[in-house]
């Protein structure tokens, strides 16, 4: 008598492939929580000298800025300096522009300065795709938008948890750092 083999079926195998990622998960749930702990451990021990050397480079900024002011004759040639890796002096300000009342500004514009308003004023027209999403695929079609990916497409997404959150923000800042 022959032995039948039986094979897992199709549904069983996505079962047990939903539950390996399942067990990826929790096993780097349990680092990123380790992680996390020994973080704020570290942090928690080095916050008060952190805060106290703050506290110091703040007021050593204070102290060279009230110097800087109180002596502006030092810097008329040259503007400024630098000493043990400190760029100091005076520069000029790079100032800003203030719009109290953007539809006023606009209506001088157009007023004081027509032959300019194409190039002082923003004028952008572009569908709203929100907008557009709402409307038939017939509407669509007619104004020549297609709808695309509408079909069945295969997705995995854990439910978004702080680990998920913190494995993100660990992953961005790594990127950060190697740029």
């Amino acid at each position: 008598m022959s032995e039948t083999l039986t094979t897992p079926s199709a549904t069983e195998e996505i079962i047990d492939s939903a539950s390996a990622l399942a067990d990826a998960r929790a096993h780097l749930a349990r680092l990123v929580n380790a992680l996390n702990e020994h973080v704020e451990a570290t942090k928690a021990e080095a916050l008060p000298e952190i805060r106290d050397a703050i506290a110091w480079a703040s007021a050593a900024w204070a102290h060279l800025e009230y110097k800087l002011r109180a002596h502006p004759e030092l810097f008329v040639k040259p503007r400024s300096m630098e000493v043990h890796g400190i760029k100091f002096g005076y520069a000029k300000g790079k100032g800003g522009l203030q719009i109290e009342d953007a539809e006023r500004t606009l209506q001088l514009i157009h007023k004081h300065l027509p032959d300019q308003a194409d190039v002082l004023i923003a004028t952008r027209e572009a569908p709203v795709k929100n907008a557009l999403a709402q409307l038939s695929a017939a509407e669509l079609k007619r104004i020549g938008v297609e709808l695309k990916d509408t079909g069945d497409q295969v997705f995995i997404q854990p439910a978004e948890t702080t680990l998920d959150k913190l494995v993100k923000a660990l992953v961005a800042g790594q990127l950060e750092a190697g740029e």
